[in-house]
């Protein structure tokens, strides 16, 4: 924060948020802006209906007055798109601002048919979902997108996803602003900012905002049909040089030595112990299964054979994730996915805490996921969210509005 005349409409808006300071003298001993200053800053925020004024606050003045009237941000005034691609289907929702679900819908979406057309298809739900929650394009301000690969956030680039053939280097960006535009007839629907993320980044955002946000090292571990992790480290997601951190899917493991993973490499821990791996063990049993969440509908059903192999499956990842809680000293591992059950669970414990040094769990939460489904969805508003409220980019849409 920065002080004094220099403090912008932006920052007082993120004291706002953080709950840092909700009145305006709070705002004043925060920043050191005088009270008129602060009024015209505010002033902006309000009639960008960014801020609303809340009920009086707890404290009176000394001399008895009446109480400080609050300021809230308007979770109203906006709403997110946000949608969770996996590899045979998909999740999409608008979202208000503070993270609630207005609509979605989830549906078949085969991520093989390539960019182009899963995109369009994107558009095409979210026009159908904006009407079924009653607001228009114009009240769109972002798009948040999940994919099952590594993103280069910068670009918004997928980088060598290995289960998302002919996505490398494709324009998402772009595709799903126009796609949103044309089936939205939004003139300008284009220019609507599009996030893309990695689905378990996502995940671990939505999962340690919503239910542990005071853990300031904390992981996530998704096993369908591929195995990815997701880090946040102090609130913010840690993606890496490129986008490339918490691949753990491809770290080689001498059990499967023999197996041949979609990157084209062989041993990789997801050709062992992924949804995929173990959806093929069990079709090679003459138990037919496609995919990682045919492997849940299995274990829901309590099929045997799937309750053993998602059991040995659970000791092969906490075989590696025992490596990973030596390096990162989580204060929460969470497992989630399709095979996260029960049973795999049972086998992620027995090989950690066998393999891991004490000191390393000692005050380690080893848990499943609290939002389930919708915990990428979640995490992507989220992300849109902090994104462009963040106070220089505030600043910029300020002045866009002629504020």
């Amino acid at each position: 924060m920065r002080a004094g005349s220099q403090a912008s409409a932006g920052e007082l808006l993120q004291l706002v948020r953080s709950g840092r300071a909700t009145t305006r003298g709070a705002l004043q001993q925060a920043t050191g802006l005088s009270r008129a200053t602060v009024g015209q800053r505010l002033d902006r925020l309000f009639r960008a209906g960014w801020l609303r004024e809340g009920a009086g606050g707890p404290v009176g003045s000394p001399l008895g007055g009446r109480p400080s009237i609050t300021l809230e941000f308007d979770d109203t005034h906006a709403v997110v798109l946000a949608a969770d691609l996996d590899t045979r289907h998909a999740r999409v929702a608008v979202l208000t601002l503070g993270g609630e679900i207005l609509a979605e819908h989830t549906g078949v979406l085969v991520l093989g048919d390539g960019p182009d057309v899963v995109l369009g298809e994107l558009g095409r739900r979210f026009a159908e979902l904006l009407d079924r929650a009653g607001r228009h394009a114009g009240t769109v301000c972002g798009i948040g997108l999940a994919v099952p690969g590594p993103v280069d956030s910068e670009t918004g680039l997928v980088v060598q996803p290995p289960i998302m053939p002919g996505w490398d280097g494709y324009d998402l960006r772009g595709r799903l602003g126009r796609a949103f535009a044309e089936h939205a007839g939004a003139d300008g629907g284009a220019r609507v900012p599009v996030l893309v993320e990695n689905d378990a980044n996502l995940m671990a955002y939505g999962e340690q905002r919503a239910g542990y946000p005071d853990c300031s090292a904390f992981a996530l571990v998704k096993v369908s049909t591929g195995i990815g992790a997701g880090v946040v480290v102090g609130g913010a997601i840690y993606r890496g040089v490129d986008g490339g951190a918490g691949d753990i899917g491809h770290i080689r493991v001498p059990q499967g030595a023999d197996a041949l993973c979609r990157c084209g490499s062989y041993g990789c821990l997801a050709a062992l112990a992924s949804g995929g791996a173990v959806a093929r063990r069990l079709t090679e049993a003459g138990v037919p299964a496609a995919s990682g969440s045919d492997v849940r509908e299995l274990l829901a059903a309590g099929h045997p054979e799937a309750v053993t192999l998602a059991r040995e499956a659970g000791r092969h990842v906490g075989d590696v994730l025992a490596t990973v809680v030596t390096l990162l000293n989580p204060g929460v591992l969470m497992i989630a996915g399709d095979l996260a059950g029960t049973h795999f669970l049972t086998g992620v414990r027995e090989l950690l805490y066998q393999r891991a040094l004490p000191r390393s769990t000692a005050r380690l939460q080893v848990v499943t996921s609290r939002l389930g489904d919708r915990a990428a969805l979640i995490g992507a508003g989220a992300l849109v969210v902090e994104h462009l409220y963040a106070p220089e980019r505030a600043e910029e849409r300020l002045a866009v509005l002629g504020l």
